[in-house]
């Protein structure tokens, strides 16, 4: 499952959450990220 990050309070939100209602359970912002993997990918050149 993927989380997500309030954009206002910086709080997880866990998926289960976002489904039900659009909104950080925690300030009520509307705004939320999606949590990506510091991993970066090295693609060659052509």
């Amino acid at each position: 499952m993927v989380d997500y990050k309030c954009f206002d309070c910086g709080r997880t939100v866990e998926a289960e959450h976002v489904r039900r209602r659009v909104r950080c359970p925690y300030c009520s912002s509307k705004i939320l990220l999606k949590q990506r993997p510091s991993v970066r990918k090295k693609i060659p050149a052509r």
